[in-house]
Parts: C-alpha cells; structure tokens; sequence
C-alpha cells in the first residue's frame, strides 16, 4: 500500500522532488567542493583501515582488506572517481535526471563511507534515497525524467521491434483432436 503510494501519488511525487533536491545539493556540494579542494582520499583511507582493529572495530575486516589491497593502491583512481561521482549524482537528483540510478549510486557512496566507519550524515542520506529507488518514476515526474526517460525507452522499444519475431503464418500449422 505504502509502495503503491510512493510510486503513484501526486502528493508522493513531491515530497520525493523537495527529498531529492536536497540530497542532489547534499551530494553537489560535497563533490564541487572536493573538485575544488584538492581532494585526496589516502588520509580517509588509512583511517577507516586503522578503525579495523581493537576490541570494538568500526570496520569489518573484509572491508578493510579491501580499501588496504584495492582502494588504498588505487587511491589516485579514487581521488577522481569520489568527486566526479557525488559531482553526478547530485547533478542528477537536482534536475531530476536519471533519477533512480542516480539515488541508486548515491546509496552506494554512502554505504562505502558507512562501511569505512563514517556514520555522520549518510545513513540519514541512504532512508532517503531508498524513497526515491523505491518511488522509481515518480520521483523524477517533476524533473528531466519527464522527458528523458519517454525518449530512452522509445530507443530500446524500436531495437525490440526490429528483432521482434515474424507472427505466425495464416492457416499455418493448426492442432488437431488427434495431434500430440
């Protein structure tokens, strides 16, 4: 009943836009200012990686195995791709742009930075973009989604077309009582 709500309601859709238009500034603001700031992930990282020892860690070991073998070598990869990324996704919650796969990738940033033992703001951020996945369509109704989203599934709606199988030949071959 709540789904249904979310996804069809006028009243829903915009909640959803005030919703997504504060967690596209959230993410905006964050991403220019790292853009800006000469942004380096490497002291972050260490971090959530000492948090992974003592009697209470903040971060599970696998976690931590993977920002020390895979993150942390591959930091400068991450310098780009964090910004560029919170940059893209509050871009698209803004204009309303994508936004589903937007709220989607968002939810994936914040529970990397959850995973690295950073709550601040970003379980608040993960129930909210939860609504919007949850909402689909209906939180990017009052945004470019109106309009983008029509024109993306014309595109894959003409390639069904082109490879749709022939239909079945008039009188072709008909059952019969005493066919298998």
């Amino acid at each position: 009943m709540f789904n249904n709500w979310l996804r069809n309601n006028k009243v829903a859709m915009w909640l959803l836009t005030v919703v997504r238009i504060y967690l596209g500034y959230t993410w905006i603001k964050g991403g220019i200012e790292k853009l800006t700031g000469g942004f380096d992930a490497g002291g972050f990282l260490q971090g959530a990686i000492a948090k992974a020892s003592g009697d209470h860690p903040a971060v599970q070991g696998w976690w931590a195995a993977f920002l020390e073998h895979g993150a942390l070598p591959g930091v400068k990869l991450f310098n780009v791709v964090i910004p560029l990324g919170e940059t893209l996704v509050g871009l698209g919650l803004i204009l309303g742009t994508f936004t589903t796969f937007a709220a989607l990738m968002g939810m994936v940033m914040n529970f990397a930075f959850l995973f690295s033992g950073t709550v601040s703001t970003n379980a608040q951020m993960v129930v909210l973009e939860i609504f919007i996945v949850v909402a689909a369509a209906n939180a990017g109704r009052i945004g470019l989604d109106h309009w983008v989203m029509p024109y993306v599934r014309s595109l894959f709606h003409k390639k069904d077309q082109d490879h749709a199988p022939a239909p079945a030949p008039k009188g072709g071959m008909t059952k019969t009582k005493g066919a298998a």
